[in-house]
């Protein structure tokens, strides 16, 4: 019975789920290639290959953290490699002609979630009890107010991604059907069905550019720089002392 339960509730999970689980895996094989890969490299010789793009991934984000948040928050370079490499790649394969994770509401709310409770445990950890004197202030009547704009992050983050690939999608998707019935038109001395396929590969192809590529590095550059913003923006100052649960 239960069995039944668990193949039903998969298979009414939407295709998306599907691919975001594939993007993960996919990530997890080239994590697995660079690790061995690693263990058998000479330390003494220049890396090549996969091994150096992963050196150029980690040191770009490692300094990128120690630029926009401070030395504090530097172990968490490795985070924002793996959204970074999720983020572009959830984008790019609709490439392949399979539905991105990212038009599906759940998958960008789940991230922004993740950087939302970011953004509170640092400041819970920093600030102690005096976290929840952000609640009332200037003055305690602000309590509601505050109540619902502390929820903003969560909103800006996520509809950011979701709308971006929406709006990509949206505009794809009727740039496709209007150079069909072009090429229909043009070429209807042709099999019906055949004659629509030739003008929206040649001028829908540049425009990928856009939506699929440009714009998937774009949104994942604004979505780690404002969650590396509202985090750090928690935490005290490099000059500020360091509470020990950090330190560990």
């Amino acid at each position: 019975m239960m069995l039944l339960d668990i193949n039903s509730i998969l298979a009414e999970l939407p295709a998306e789920i599907y691919i975001s689980i594939l993007v993960v895996f996919i990530i997890f094989v080239l994590s697995l290639i660079v690790f061995f890969k690693l263990k058998k490299a000479n330390p003494l010789k220049k890396p090549k290959g996969i091994l150096l793009l992963a050196e150029i991934g980690v040191d770009y984000f490692d300094g990128m953290v120690k630029q926009q948040m401070g030395w504090r928050f530097k172990k968490l370079g490795g985070y924002f490699l793996a959204i970074s490499m999720y983020l572009v790649l959830a984008f790019i394969i609709g490439l392949l002609g399979v539905p991105s994770p990212m038009g599906y509401y759940m998958v960008p709310l789940s991230l922004a979630l993740f950087t939302f409770l970011m953004i509170h445990g640092t400041s819970i950890i920093y600030k102690k009890w005096k976290y929840f004197h952000r609640y009332i202030e200037p003055f305690a009547p602000f309590l509601p107010i505050n109540l619902l704009s502390m929820w903003s992050p969560i909103i800006s983050l996520s509809f950011r991604l979701f709308c971006n690939a929406l709006a990509g999608w949206s505009i794809m998707s009727l740039l496709y059907y209007v150079l069909g019935n072009v090429s229909a038109a043009i070429f209807s001395f042709l099999p019906a069905g055949f004659n629509s396929i030739f003008i929206a590969p040649i001028i829908a192809s540049w425009l990928h550019l856009y939506f699929d590529l440009f714009s998937a590095v774009i949104q994942t550059l604004v979505f780690i720089m404002l969650t590396m913003i509202f985090v750090a923006q928690e935490g005290p100052g490099d000059e500020e002392p360091m509470p020990a649960i950090v330190i560990a």
